[in-house]
């Protein structure tokens, strides 16, 4: 046998055998491009948004123009959509449709930044598990949703649609929304594929506007505003969206850097990358391109694989061909991911909705996990003795305030599908369900959170009156938070503080229960109140849990997954910030300065002098109706080596009345290191149950990995030194133990 001859035989051997190892996946989507051509591969990476049976759609099906269709829910629709793709075009390749399904379909749950506050993974995945069963039997398999974007500035709208301030609580938050959408198999016609968004930075957008630019320094994008992200992708998410802002002038959908060299090439990412809304073409106000050919040139370069409703990719692709600009290789690779989806989605095999005879919508399992996120997602911030209401004592409850029976408005943002009809309001839970043992009386006094009309407010006053005990539902309407609504000002809108205090002119005690989208600058509220829920927009069920939280059938256990500022100059106002090399001390505020006093008599710290140091509330923060008492620190080893676990643990008792849960959180700060660390990061939290008397022992396993950061070599690094470490109910408390690491 010649050289040559042996030479071939062992080519083909191999070929052979990697024909034979190769993914049956990845050789029908081979099959399939070497099929399509360029027209038909573009097409596919075309979204268009739903215009029913439009003879316009219909013609562009027709022509394998379209990949993906978004906002058609009607399922007869999108079935006669499919048959077009599947039976009427050369290659019946399926179409894959969409829609914001956020926090709920039609059942809906807490907003996701209210689910956050319960620190409950399990309430994630259930609630998006929920959303998939509603939503797929309306024939959507794809939704822009979780949004893990990390959130510092509550003036940002969509703070709302966020799971809070600190990278590992959305991580994990984050990934169980993946779990939960997606199931244990994405080819289950009840699987809804998830969309990791915004990549990346968005919620770092300068002033809390939407859309605006973002400086972030690589270390701070890796150690705070990737880590969500990456789990996604560790948990399967079938998709990422790409952000609005610009990340250092580059903006998301056409950053080489995000896109391909950490989320394709470093993380190795297989999914879908889709534009969000037309933001392809808004790379040209953006100024970094001047025409739609040359945004659509940038983001197939970015590896952007869909264009949502931006015809750059449609209108420019075939001629950036043509000029040797881009190449059919390059359109292959988005093809490719977008097929894998759909294939991965079982749409080839089974592309049509089956209709259920009976409605999947509000059954009594999606209602009880609605309720009951609704209750863990509530955060009891100030409770004089008030809550839960004493049956004995009390007879005649008033109701007042603008949400306490705004159906509407308690579903909260981006709840394209929910019906209001359905909402449960407080006013008409606690007539039901506690209206036979309490005289209950209600006026709204306002009529909607703006409301500066305080010709009502007499009526509430009055009402109120004659009750033993005050609650006061309010906060802001759903318009006021979400994509594009964000506030310079984020007190409480219209005459509600107003309305406070006259209610607190009356003697009565009176809780204050805040249904809002974001953190609002409460400190004069909550001075004014006897107790203090906040309840985010709790959705459907929001009246019956916070319902069974103020007559005591349930125990508050939510704590807050953001910080809560006194006022606006602070912000932004996290946690996990710096020292400084001036930290507070020696506070004095503006109203105990001297007159005339020199410039240097206030000790030269790192504070306002209006607001002092801290927030109003820190994260992590939230009380209960039992008390819960942290035994001494144990640190398994006071030094430690890189490739050792070090055990942390203390005794958590209950040592109230109430059988209660507890969030029990462990926080580590690094002394001293090649760059200035946080004065604490989140590494663990559980959340555990405890009887009245009970004790449980809660461990917490460190490894030298998450004690580590990214360095300036753009290096991920654990340093040898001093680490300080905590087992606490929040961020700001608890007794510090320390081990070293060598």
């Amino acid at each position: 046998m010649t050289k040559r001859s042996l030479f071939v035989l062992l080519l083909a051997t191999v070929l052979i055998a990697c024909n034979e190892k190769k993914d049956p996946t990845e050789a029908k989507i081979d099959e399939l491009i070497s099929q399509m051509t360029l027209q038909e591969k573009i097409g596919q990476m075309n979204q268009l948004t739903g215009s029913g049976l439009s003879d316009d759609m219909k013609t562009q099906l027709k022509n394998g123009a379209v990949g993906s269709i978004l906002n058609e829910t009607d399922p007869e629709i999108v079935n006669e959509l499919q048959r077009i793709a599947v039976e009427e075009t050369r290659l019946g390749i399926p179409l894959i449709f969409a829609r914001d399904v956020i926090h709920g379909f039609k059942t809906i749950f807490p907003i996701p930044l209210g689910q956050a506050a319960s620190w409950n993974p399990e309430i994630a995945e259930e609630g998006a598990g929920i959303s998939a069963i509603e939503a797929t039997a309306s024939g959507i398999r794809w939704t822009f949703a979780p949004m893990i974007d990390i959130s510092r500035d509550p003036r940002w709208g969509r703070i709302a649609e966020s799971l809070g301030e600190d990278p590992l609580l959305t991580s994990i938050m984050g990934a169980a929304m993946v779990r939960g959408f997606q199931g244990d198999d994405l080819s289950n016609p009840t699987s809804l594929a998830a969309c990791a968004k915004h990549f990346a930075g968005y919620g770092a957008a300068e002033a809390g506007k939407d859309y605006n630019t973002t400086w972030i320094p690589e270390t701070q994008l890796r150690d705070v505003y990737l880590p969500s992200f990456k789990a996604a992708v560790d948990a399967g998410a079938a998709s990422f969206m790409c952000s609005f802002n610009d990340i250092n002038g580059v903006p998301s959908s056409g950053n080489i850097h995000l896109n391909d060299d950490i989320l394709r090439k470093e993380w190795g990412y297989d999914g879908v990358l889709v534009s969000d809304w037309a933001s392809i073409e808004q790379m040209i106000p953006h100024g970094v391109v001047g025409d739609l050919k040359e945004a659509a040139n940038l983001s197939l370069t970015a590896k952007v694989d869909m264009d949502m409703m931006g015809f750059a990719y449609v209108n420019h692709l075939e001629e950036l061909v043509k000029e040797g600009k881009i190449t059919e290789k390059q359109i292959d690779e988005s093809v490719r991911n977008i097929l894998r989806m759909k294939f991965r989605l079982g749409l080839f095999d089974n592309p049509y909705t089956k209709i259920p005879v009976i409605s999947p919508f509000y059954s009594e399992d999606a209602l009880a996990k609605a309720r009951k996120a609704a209750v863990e997602s509530t955060v009891l911030l100030k409770n004089d003795g008030i809550l839960p209401i004493d049956a004995e004592k009390t007879k005649t409850i008033a109701v007042v305030g603008p949400m306490s029976d705004a159906p509407a408005d308690q579903l909260g943002t981006w709840i394209f599908d929910g019906e209001p009809e359905r909402s449960i309001t407080p006013l008409m839970a606690i007539k039901s369900e506690y209206g036979s043992k309490f005289n209950i009386v209600s006026e709204k006094g306002l009529t909607h959170s703006r409301d500066k009309n305080e010709a009502g407010i007499a009526k509430a006053v009055s009402v109120a009156k004659n009750a033993d005990i005050i609650l006061f539902f309010a906060g802001e309407e759903a318009i006021l938070s979400g994509e594009a609504h964000c506030l310079a000002d984020i007190s409480l809108p219209g005459a509600q503080t107003k309305m406070l205090e006259a209610l607190k002119k009356t003697g009565k005690p009176v809780v204050i229960i805040i249904m809002s989208g974001r953190p609002n600058t409460i400190e004069k509220e909550v001075e004014l109140s006897d107790a203090a829920l906040l309840a985010f927009h709790g959705g459907t069920m929001a009246g019956p849990a916070l319902a069974d939280l103020i007559f005591g059938a349930e125990v508050p256990s939510g704590k807050l997954p953001v910080t809560i500022p006194k006022m606006v100059g602070q912000i932004p106002v996290y946690y996990a910030h710096k020292n400084t090399g001036r930290p507070a001390k020696d506070i004095v505020l503006i109203d105990s300065i001297p007159v005339g006093a020199g410039q240097t008599s206030l000790g030269n710290t790192s504070y306002h002098l209006d607001a002092g140091d801290k927030p109003l509330f820190p994260f992590g923060y939230g009380l209960s109706y039992t008390e819960f008492s942290y035994s001494t620190l144990k640190i398994s080893k006071t030094k430690a080596s890189m490739n050792e676990k070090i055990i942390v643990e203390c005794d958590i008792t209950n040592s109230g009345k109430y059988d209660a849960m507890e969030v029990v959180q462990l926080y580590v700060r690094d002394k001293v290191a090649s760059l200035a660390r946080p004065i604490r990061e989140l590494k663990g939290f559980q959340k555990i149950s405890l009887k009245a008397g009970e004790t449980k022992n809660v461990k917490f396993e460190l490894t030298s990995t998450e004690l580590g950061f990214w360095n300036t070599d753009n290096k991920y690094i654990t340093e040898p030194g001093e680490f300080q470490v905590w087992i606490s109910k929040d961020s700001q408390s608890g007794e510090a133990g320390s081990f070293w690491l060598e």
